[in-house]
């Protein structure tokens, strides 16, 4: 287990990288950076979740002198293009008929930052998910439950109807929930051990 003596924040109000963070035993508050999720200048989809991982973690950070700030960002790609979170029922409907049937790329990045040294660490996880042909009125009841519209690509692999769209994965499960557990793990242990 991670042990860590000062205040941890984690930038993100998604439940679940909430519930994977406690997973690992962490105790954190909660404290999104509110910046606007959209980058289009990005020139691939690892930068793109890197930059607002890291963009997060800074706004964040401006508000505690002391603290370790966690933030990760989680996209959609099919056929190079980036798929956010749907703003609407419309949208939601155009983006599961999109993946319908084929394999798409889930990427997250993360950033860690220890405010009081200004240290910082940004890594990214993909994951290739395959669908299964999706027929209209699994998506319409799906999108009637609104669970698609706070996710990357409109759907849940975890803990909702969206499980049952995915016919497999290659990579790491956690990373489609949200986060990337393992390589956070991992790189969060290196982190607190180079001090």
């Amino acid at each position: 287990m991670l042990k860590i003596n000062k205040t941890i924040v984690l930038a993100s109000t998604s439940p679940r990288r909430q519930n994977l963070l406690k997973q690992l035993g962490l105790n954190f508050i909660v404290h999104p950076s509110g910046i606007e999720e959209n980058l289009s200048q990005a020139s691939s989809p690892e930068e793109y979740v890197l930059t607002l991982s890291r963009k997060k973690a800074i706004e964040v950070a401006k508000n505690y002198n002391d603290a370790l700030i966690i933030s990760a960002d989680t996209i959609v790609v099919l056929d190079g293009e980036i798929i956010n979170k749907p703003k609407d029922p419309d949208e939601a409907r155009q983006m599961l008929k999109k993946l319908s049937g084929k394999t798409h790329k889930v990427y997250t990045g993360f950033t860690i930052l220890d405010t009081k040294t200004s240290k910082i660490y940004s890594d990214f996880e993909v994951t290739d998910v395959k669908f299964r042909e999706l027929e209209d009125d699994e998506i319409e009841q799906y999108i009637a439950t609104g669970s698609p519209f706070d996710k990357a690509g409109a759907y849940g692999i975890q803990d909702d109807y969206g499980a049952v769209f995915v016919e497999r994965i290659n990579g790491c499960f956690y990373n489609v929930v949200g986060f990337p557990l393992t390589k956070f793990y991992l790189a969060m242990k290196k982190f607190l051990s180079d001090d």
